[in-house]
């Protein structure tokens, strides 16, 4: 267990503000507005300590850096705004998904991702200028294609199917 810093308490108590998902460079420019001086190397180490003490879980998505957010949450999904390529937590839930599965398959858990803008970028660019979006200038990117993980697995601390 690492030792309590101001450092890993800034970094955690971001990620537990934040409004979803939020990657590497959010974190940082966050926590350096609560530790002046906090390096990019800082937040990687304390951030790769966090998720092997599973205080914190890895977002995955192709072609995206990973994103972080608070382990032990409620079983949630994710929408990512392909615009400012932030990610937001999406507590609906479609429920039980077992028919999409091929025939003989047995469904264990689903991660879902929507894709598309959110209402600041939808509403245009004059509403993003007054939004709090972290990275408004960057041009639009094609969606992914999945939304895969490594592994299977559930990070949110339960099943739902």
């Amino acid at each position: 267990m690492e030792r309590k810093t101001k450092q890993r308490d800034a970094i955690k108590t971001v990620i537990s503000e934040a409004h979803g998902p939020v990657s590497a460079r959010e974190v940082l420019d966050l926590a350096q507005r609560r530790v002046r001086g906090m390096g990019m190397a800082t937040v990687y180490r304390t951030l790769k300590s966090l998720v092997e003490e599973r205080g914190i879980v890895q977002i995955d998505m192709p072609g995206e850096p990973p994103r972080y957010e608070i382990a032990g949450k409620a079983h949630h999904h994710h929408f990512y705004c392909r615009l400012c390529g932030r990610m937001y937590e999406v507590e609906q839930c479609p429920g039980d998904l077992s028919y999409l599965a091929p025939k003989g398959f047995v469904l264990e858990n689903h991660d879902l991702l929507l894709l598309g803008l959110c209402a600041a970028c939808a509403a245009g660019p004059k509403a993003r200028k007054g939004a709090k979006a972290t990275r408004s200038s960057k041009p639009p990117v094609s969606p992914p294609h999945v939304h895969s993980h490594p592994h299977p697995h559930n990070h949110h601390g339960h099943s739902h199917d």
